[in-house]
């Protein structure tokens, strides 16, 4: 069914499209225009308007017909099959700003450690996309007193295609380790920079990529889109309003759709279904959880005067195995051993880089690595590549990083030595006493200076946590079950009731131990202090590697 604002577009935006075709002489014959159905608009109708000559009118029905109507496109997608996409989701497919997600990796730096995992963000974006629709459609259908209308699919689908357009270079590892430690300016962007987290850039960069595309405001508006209302709630669902701020976008009773693509309720979400399915498939391991199964039994509720997605009681254990995928996936892959020190070894040369990479923006205005987090024009340039950059140049203030990159690519990384299970939650000031600790914890009783040489610098500590998504909650807590015998009424389950073979425990931290200098020597000598650190820093034992 088509909107009932479907063929319409404003004189604001047909003016951008003229902008586009170099037809800016007609601004006004359509900016005093409130609305304009293009399914009225034919020669005869423009030659009434004054616009002449003929070859300005056909440049003027040629470039409506570039947005409206246009066909859906099927994409075919080593995890969903054939996906027919909408034509407002192709055209943002299409734009300088989404196509650099070609080239971030999916995994950041795990397919140093992963060949199979070569997947990048741009594929992943495309299937959460998919997958949105694909759920908001399934409640449309269940339930049509929840009044979902072509409007909000089309937005709940575009924030699924665009939630990850602010990633930077490898991914996480810019906005969680990088940008953290960069030197920061003083003044507005220091402050930026000291919470700046990737769904920030998203939403930047879903604005710039509006602004930048002329055509773009006015198809979305011709596919029934009020860009006054729903662009803050495509931005709204890429990034969550803080709590107890109400939402611009939409209403109260149509609040389950913010727990869509990003549900910080109980991180049940598409996102999610996409990267677990995906992510294993690059990774060859086996994914336990039916992400299909969910969205045939999601269902949305009342839960204390809320409206919230819900789903069957008897799918508590689809539920665990989806929180367990999780917990498994951190482990064996985004947060294995070595992925983590390559990650720590590229922030250092990120680090060592900074300043000394240019990247123009808006304007013509030069930013460094991690200044280009200020101009959405200059992030857009911002890649993976901007580590062949670094490891290819032959500038000497970039010889340092170069190093760095270049033992990572000769796999000559620091060396893990070890892991500790923490008792508990760690604190900031742990890491720095257990370097101390382990350039003092000896390898065998000696006096005087250590015939080693090995200091505190001579060794890295990272640490690691791993959860079920809740940190050390039990994640089937935040979930609400509905009954086949009374779908309006929701409970809670306990673990107990969906099994007793099921964790107690649901958060563990590591503490990772690596030695920075690799030669046989000084590896058997940090080795020899790791064995020896005082066992009150392990929970039960050390694991060795």
């Amino acid at each position: 069914m088509a909107s009932e604002n479907d063929g319409e577009m404003s004189g604001d935006s047909m003016c951008k499209i003229l902008k586009e075709e170099g037809l800016g002489k007609w601004d006004e014959t359509f900016r005093k225009m409130s609305v304009i159905k293009l399914r009225e608009l034919n020669d005869g109708v423009l030659t009434e308007m004054g616009i002449d000559p003929l070859e300005d009118r056909q440049k003027i029905l040629d470039s409506i017909l570039k947005i409206w109507p246009a066909a859906h496109k099927v994409f075919n997608d080593p995890i969903h099959g054939h996906m027919e996409l909408h034509p407002v989701l192709v055209k943002i497919i299409d734009m300088p700003q989404f196509q650099r997600l070609r080239y971030i990796k999916q995994l950041g730096v795990g397919y140093f450690v992963y060949p199979g995992a070569s997947h990048n963000r741009f594929e992943h974006s495309i299937g959460v996309g998919h997958l949105a629709g694909e759920l908001v459609k399934a409640l449309k259908e269940k339930q049509p007193d929840l009044n979902i209308n072509d409007r909000d699919i089309l937005c709940v689908q575009i924030a699924g295609l665009c939630h990850d357009l602010g990633h930077g270079p490898f991914s996480h590892l810019f906005d969680q380790m990088f940008i953290p430690k960069a030197t920061r300016p003083s003044g507005s962007l220091g402050e930026k920079m000291r919470t700046w987290k990737h769904e920030d850039a998203s939403e930047e960069m879903f604005d710039h990529l509006v602004e930048s595309n002329g055509y773009l405001p006015g198809m979305m508006e011709a596919y029934g889109l009020k860009l006054s209302e729903d662009l803050d709630f495509i931005k709204e669902m890429i990034k969550l309003p803080e709590a107890k701020k109400k939402y611009k976008g939409r209403p109260e009773e149509k609040s389950f759709l913010y727990e869509i693509v990003a549900n910080k309720r109980n991180g049940i979400d598409v996102d999610k279904f996409d990267y677990f399915a995906r992510d294993c498939h690059h990774l060859g391991i086996k994914n336990n959880f039916d992400h299909g199964r969910f969205i045939k039994f999601a269902r949305v509720c009342d839960v204390d005067e809320q409206k919230h997605i819900c789903t069957r009681d008897k799918e508590g254990n689809n539920l665990y195995d989806l929180f367990h995928t999780r917990y498994s996936l951190h482990r064996r892959a985004y947060q294995h051993n070595v992925v983590k020190i390559i990650e720590h070894m590229i922030t250092e040369a990120f680090l060592k880089a900074d300043q000394h990479i240019q990247i123009k923006g808006s304007g013509g205005e030069m930013f460094t690595l991690s200044t280009a987090i200020a101009d959405m024009e200059a992030y857009t340039k911002l890649t993976d590549c901007v580590f062949y950059k670094i490891l290819n140049s032959t500038e000497d203030t970039l010889q340092k990083a170069r190093e760095i990159l270049k033992n990572i690519v000769d796999r000559k990384h620091y060396r893990f030595l070890g892991e500790i299970k923490h008792k508990g939650t760690p604190t900031k000031d742990e890491i720095p006493q257990l370097k101390e600790e382990l350039a003092a914890a000896l390898p065998f009783p000696r006096q005087g200076v250590q015939a080693d040489g090995l200091t505190k610098e001579d060794f890295v500590v990272l640490s690691a946590t791993m959860d079920y998504g809740s940190g050390a909650e039990d994640p089937i807590n935040s979930v609400d079950f509905y009954s086949k015998k009374n779908p309006n009424q929701t409970f809670k389950i306990t673990r107990k009731e969906v099994s007793k073979l099921l964790p107690v425990q649901f958060s563990e931290t590591l503490f990772r131990v690596y030695g920075k200098k690799m030669d046989s020597k000084s590896l058997d000598a940090a080795r020899g202090h790791f064995e020896q650190l005082n066992p009150v820093w392990s929970d039960s034992h050390v694991t060795e590697p």
